[in-house]
């Protein structure tokens, strides 16, 4: 796209044995020693490896940021103005008032305001406009004590996910003097208003101990109430719907452990079932009764099993909903009567709702062939409604309420869409990609009626697979900026999610990790040999473990794709999981394996990791986002890898590394900072569609 030179990084002689392997590595020097000091203060990077990647976002203003300057603006006008600027949530009740968000027009943030329960003039509590000042500003969210006289709310600066929590005196509309400092985003109030529970991060910048703040005192006097001594093992904290209890939960990507405090008296916690390898499980109460959400005794897609508050352990659980094979429970909510269970099966979601007084169930589902559908929690536990959400890649997001004592749905909220959307111009289609080993892989379609099938339209394919995430086959007012130009976007459901049950990510980790990489590659066959694009039309997007899908494709099929969109790559996957100083290392051995004591595991990795795996031979041009501050996916991984295939690759495409040097994981902090990131990689795959 120029012919300016692109920066070279320097090669540093460097190498690393392990298992009787010796691996070089000559572009290690770009991870920063201090590390843990840059992501507290990006000022402190060295200055070697500032130049490195200020040379790399030179490269990308000159060759590709410049010359699309005006087909970004058109891209942003036209996503912006499919955004109803100044627009407000939908009020959740809780006590004497109503609590939401609202947007105002031009406004980058949110405000959390409330009015009275019944109507009259709104509260601002808290505006973040304000809050946020010039630079970046992660709002971690904002938690109203039981009294209704303060908020609890945090703040992340550098995109480090570092979080202040400030307490805000909604008589006075000013912080307190007190604050908690270096914490995870959320704090979770006792019912007295008093004190307040948060996690805090260690030097690694892992969530391994929770505190109990007491207002009016010091934070370094601050009593610890849980901590985690397995630096495999997250910590995270909560409340029942019921608010008897504060949950502490400790994790990994496969399991789990729950501690519980009375809400009321405060004291020690008590574990309801120690940790066992594999065995996940959450956990609701009402009346003195656990309802626990558990894969435990072989129940591989889950089941909701009851137990005395006063006997928790598993040799008191009981089958309320036993497992039911290729129904995937994903979440449960429990109210006064009613327990509520969020499942998917034959790939679609659908709400279930229980009478716990006679064990009576109905069903909330719909009709369309590819569909998103969310519960919406909200604060009071003593009712007989229940919100959720639902959309469609044609249908705009709309939230419902649901009596349950009537069977009254009412709408109470439709996504406007200002600039205006016609469902009738758009189709929806859920197709099945036949991976090698024979599986079905779903593929989510969305393009405009009367698309021709001759191959000639480009597509977009996304994709994931990892952690057991799904991709929901939502509305996004963005993606029209493409499939209004002729470009059908595919979503790839692939291994590693849960798309089709707990098997299906079992199926793409770890050792299964490879399925992952074919099933997305299946899936662009199917679109090739549908006609809905061909081959070299296709571009490919991922994001951090979905960039590791990225660069393991680029490397397997390269000329299968026009263009790859790798965001916040996890490309270093090898280095990484032999590096158990980084936050995510540890916990993440499950999902990927440990190299460091596993040879087996070593050899796995090192087969696919694509930083390990880059060749001398064609590449398709490749766009590359990253974040200095990231604790997720560090700057050096996307950054080592673009180095590497600069000096290897034989092609003269496209390669471009964009390091956000203000920002983290999620990239720019504002909603219209984040709407210009997104016509970056639409106008790079227009770009490679030869759409523009």
């Amino acid at each position: 796209m120029t012919d300016i030179a692109p920066p070279v990084a320097a090669q540093r002689s460097h190498s690393d044995t392990r298992h009787g392997m010796t691996r070089s590595d000559p572009y290690n020097w770009l991870r920063a020693d201090n590390w843990r000091e840059v992501m507290a203060d990006p000022n402190v990077l060295p200055g070697d490896i500032r130049d490195y990647l200020e040379a790399e976002n030179a490269w990308y203003e000159t060759g590709f940021g410049k010359p699309t300057e005006a087909l970004r603006e058109k891209i942003y006008s036209e996503i912006r103005g499919r955004i109803k600027e100044d627009d407000s949530s939908v009020p959740s009740p809780d006590g004497p008032f109503a609590y939401a968000s609202r947007t105002r027009e031009g406004d980058q943030y949110p405000l959390i305001v409330r009015t009275p329960r019944d109507g009259g003039d709104e509260n601002v509590l808290l505006d973040c406009n304000v809050e946020a000042g010039e630079g970046y500003f992660g709002f971690g969210g904002a938690e109203h004590s039981p009294c209704h006289t303060m908020v609890a709310w945090a703040a992340d600066r550098n995109g480090s996910e570092y979080y202040t929590i400030f307490v805000r005196d909604l008589d006075t509309g000013k912080d307190r003097d007190e604050r908690i400092e270096k914490s995870g985003s959320g704090a979770v109030w006792a019912n007295d208003s008093s004190r307040f529970y948060y996690v805090e991060l260690d030097e690694n910048h892992r969530p391994f101990r929770v505190r109990e703040h007491v207002l009016g005192t010091s934070q370094a006097d601050d009593p610890i109430v849980y901590e985690e001594k397995d630096a495999g093992f997250f910590v995270g904290v909560g409340m029942t719907q019921s608010r008897r209890y504060i949950t502490i939960s400790a994790h990994d990507h496969q399991t789990s452990e729950v501690w519980l405090i009375d809400a009321e008296k405060g004291g020690t916690p008590f574990c309801v079932e120690k940790r066992h390898e594999n065995t996940e499980y959450s956990v609701e109460e009402r009346d003195g009764t656990l309802y626990i959400l558990t894969n435990d005794d072989g129940a591989e897609d889950f089941k909701i099993v009851t137990a005395p508050v006063s006997a928790p352990g598993v040799s008191n659980w009981s089958d309320l909903v036993p497992h039911e094979a290729g129904r995937l429970i994903l979440d449960v909510e429990v109210i006064t009567n009613h327990l509520i269970r969020l499942e998917r099966k034959d790939g679609l979601p659908r709400i279930v709702v229980r009478d716990l007084r006679d064990g009576g169930e109905q069903t909330v589902s719909f009709p369309e062939e590819a569909y998103s559908l969310g519960l919406v929690s909200g604060y009071e536990f003593d009712t007989s409604t229940i919100r959720f959400s639902y959309s469609s890649p044609t249908t705009p997001a709309q939230i419902f309420d649901l009596d349950l004592a009537s069977g009254e749905r009412v709408l109470r909220k439709q996504q406007e869409v200002p600039s205006g959307h016609d469902p009738e111009l758009y189709e929806t289609r859920r197709l099945f990609a036949k991976a090698p080993d024979g599986e079905e892989v779903p593929v989510t379609l969305l393009y405009r009626k009367g698309l021709a099938l001759d191959g000639s339209a480009p597509a977009l394919l996304y994709g994931y697979g990892a952690y057991g995430h799904s991709i929901p086959a939502g509305f996004s007012v963005s993606v029209l900026s493409l499939v209004d130009r002729g470009f059908v976007y595919a979503i790839a459901h692939i291994r590693g999610g849960m798309d089709k049950g707990y098997r299906w990510y079992k199926d793409g980790r770890a050792a299964h990790k490879p399925n992952t990489f074919s099933d997305f590659i299946a899936a662009a066959e199917m679109l090739i040999e549908k006609g809905y694009s061909s081959k070299g039309r296709i571009v490919a997007e991922g994001g951090s473990a979905g960039g590791m899908l990225m660069g393991a494709i680029a490397n397997m099929r390269p000329e299968l794709w026009a263009g790859v969109m790798a965001i916040v790559p996890f490309v270093d996957v090898l280095n990484t999981m032999l590096d158990d100083t980084l936050p995510l290392t540890p916990p993440e051995w499950p999902e990927w394996g440990n190299p460091i004591t596993s040879e087996d595991d070593y050899r796995r990795i090192a087969a696919y990791s694509p930083y390990d795996n880059v060749e001398a031979k064609p590449y398709p041009p490749i766009l590359v986002l990253a974040g200095l501050t990231d604790p997720r996916v560090t700057y050096w991984e996307p950054a080592k890898w673009v180095a590497k295939l600069r000096a290897t690759k034989t092609d003269e495409n496209a390669l471009y590394l964009r390091t956000n040097m203000d920002a983290g994981h999620g990239g720019a902090s504002g909603r219209f900072e984040r709407i210009k990131e997104t016509a970056i990689t639409y106008a790079f795959a227009l770009k490679c569609a030869q759409l523009a």
